[in-house]
């Protein structure tokens, strides 16, 4: 192969399995090219993706060393997505009724979700976490995404058990949005005690079902590094819980002059946010 040849299939390789360790061996094999050919090949691969912001490479020495990519979205893209969510989510054909929005549409396109997951990787990247958990439905998207990105396993909680998840853990929890006792339960296998999740959803509105996903994770003495929604409802103002990272502020719904008041999370840009 030439070597652009390699450095484009280097680009590809790392691109579509972020977070993910190779170590130098694997494109050697993979080339039939010595490791200072590689090294280089690397080193440019690199220096391309810094070029265009779009993922940084990193490498590490030793026995157990490597490379891999770190995905990466600049600033100005992250903005761009959510101003493009928000200018959606302004459609008042959308107004289903008591301040609620049809939202399906965006949770489930692959390229929104994409670009949020990597927002949200970009926040929680250096947190260590085992797991990202989220909750059916309308999360799991999004939560898969951000896993991806982290290379991380997808743990589902599910409102009702399943018998093809075996033996499950299952607590009853009060909704933030209606006040109503609810349940979620969570297989045993799916998670190992005392070990660190990330918890990603698609909505909260007053933070009944996180404060719930971090009851059920706490009986495994789960410890939470992080918790991103895509949506958050500035009402009500006191939330179940406090630490949470939003990606849009979702303000009132005016059924009557079809109006949605919502806009990004700009601090999301600031120096410690993002």
């Amino acid at each position: 192969m030439k070597r652009t040849e390699r450095i484009g299939a280097i680009i590809r390789i790392l691109s579509v399995n972020p977070n993910k360790l190779y170590p130098l061996s694997y494109f050697c094999d993979l080339f039939q090219a010595a490791k200072s050919s590689v090294s280089e090949d690397i080193q440019a691969a690199k220096q391309i993706l810094e070029r265009i912001d779009n993922g940084q490479i990193e490498t590490t020495a030793g026995a157990g060393g490597g490379v891999k990519l770190i995905p990466y979205i600049s600033d100005k893209d992250a903005a761009a997505l959510l101003n493009q969510i928000c200018e959606k989510l302004r459609d008042n054909n959308r107004i289903l009724g008591s301040g609620f929005l049809y939202t399906s549409d965006i949770m489930f396109d692959s390229n929104i979700i994409k670009r949020a997951g990597e927002i949200f990787a970009r926040r929680f990247m250096d947190q260590n976490a085992d797991y990202v958990v989220t909750i059916e439905t309308k999360g799991i998207p999004i939560a898969l995404m951000t896993s991806h990105m982290l290379n991380l396993p997808l743990v589902v909680i599910r409102r009702e058990s399943k018998i093809s998840e075996g033996s499950t853990v299952s607590i009853n929890y009060i909704s933030g949005t209606s006040e109503r006792i609810q349940k979620m339960s969570l297989s045993k296998r799916s998670v190992t005690p005392r070990t660190k999740a990330i918890i990603i959803d698609d909505f909260m509105r007053a933070g009944g079902s996180v404060k719930g996903i971090i009851e059920i994770l706490s009986e495994f003495e789960i410890e939470i590094v992080g918790t991103g929604v895509v949506i958050a409802s500035t009402e009500p103002q006191k939330k179940k819980i406090s630490d949470y990272f939003p990606l849009i502020h979702l303000g009132s719904v005016d059924e009557n002059n079809r109006k949605v008041d919502v806009s990004p999370n700009s601090l999301i840009f600031c120096k410690n946010n993002l």
